[in-house]
């Protein structure tokens, strides 16, 4: 009888942590629905942060837990020194009443060994709370993207941040939260386009831990204060996964110079060996993949089970 119980007691604490890793990701509760943008819709896009030192803000950035922040590592050129920082959930606006945030101090920043610059590439930050946000309509998660996942060329996602609203030009006003779609380019071709009027961008190199958004003739872009923020892709069950972070780009807007983002899947393996638990989804049409790891995760736990009996 001992044993049943023990087991018993095991399977309820593995369906616990089996299904109680986080919210469940990427769909805002409240469906209403940078540069070329438009304002936000309140709770579109609740995993969005702003985060701000004592100078104001600084950059955006993503909830990917309860307890941890994605953004980019030149957002912190010093990630020892956090001290000034501060990171606002469920906020919409920058400089109006943000009934629905709640404010977190940061414990700590992680960014990869051998980070310099965001145009050698790793330009991502693991950025830890103080204090876990508490999960409600206007707070949320975004999903993240499996390992090495490639989001197809064309794909339209969307920006979302704060940032100037032309090169130069603050957003105006209360500041609510801008958001604009771009589509994805592919990397070949997003190199092409930075190798005319070579002269502009002595060195460019988009690398393989590098993504590129946006229109050959511009228009259309994020800009600076939208660092660290999330570049996003619906996926068929509607579902929102995060394929980039705002990194950099030569100028805002410009024709030939999309945005450059760095690539999420890249550093999957990197976040899950820091923060633990995220929520990782397939970024394809079909969502093959994520029915595979629900079938391989449920057959894993039936094995432990029948081991512990």
């Amino acid at each position: 009888m001992r044993g049943a119980e023990c087991c018993w007691t095991v399977f309820v604490i593995l369906i616990g942590i089996w299904t109680g890793e986080a919210q469940e990701c990427g769909r805002p509760p409240t469906m209403n629905r940078i540069v070329g943008g438009s304002s936000a819709s309140e709770g579109a896009w609740p995993w969005q942060v702003d985060i701000q030192t004592s100078h104001g803000h600084v950059c955006g950035g993503s909830l990917i837990s309860d307890r941890w922040v994605l953004s980019a590592a030149h957002c912190f050129p010093n990630s020892k020194d956090i001290s000034s920082y501060m990171i606002y959930a469920g906020r919409t606006q920058l400089n109006g009443w943000n009934p629905n945030q709640s404010s977190h101090g940061v414990r700590r920043v992680v960014v990869p060994l051998g980070y310099t610059d965001p145009e050698f590439g790793q330009d991502i930050a693991l950025v830890e709370l103080y204090t876990p946000v508490v999960w409600t309509d206007h707070i949320q998660p975004v999903c993240l993207p499996y390992a090495n996942v490639e989001f197809s060329s064309d794909m339209k996602c969307m920006i979302t941040g704060w940032g100037d609203i032309r090169e130069g030009v603050a957003l105006q006003g209360v500041g609510p939260l801008q958001e604009v779609q771009v589509p994805i380019i592919d990397s070949k071709d997003c190199q092409d386009m930075y190798l005319t009027n070579p002269t502009e961008d002595v060195g460019m190199n988009i690398r393989a831990d590098m993504m590129c958004a946006g229109f050959p003739e511009g228009g259309k872009d994020s800009c600076q204060g939208d660092s660290g923020g999330p570049l996003v892709c619906e996926t068929s069950d509607g579902s929102w996964v995060q394929a980039g972070i705002v990194s950099f780009g030569q100028s805002c807007a410009k024709a030939n110079r999309p945005g450059v983002y760095a690539k999420v899947s890249s550093f999957t393996n990197f976040i899950q060996g820091h923060v633990g638990a995220v929520q990782l989804k397939s970024a394809s049409s079909h969502n093959w993949a994520d029915r595979v790891m629900v079938l391989i995760r449920t057959l894993t736990l039936l094995v432990l089970v029948q081991i512990l009996r």
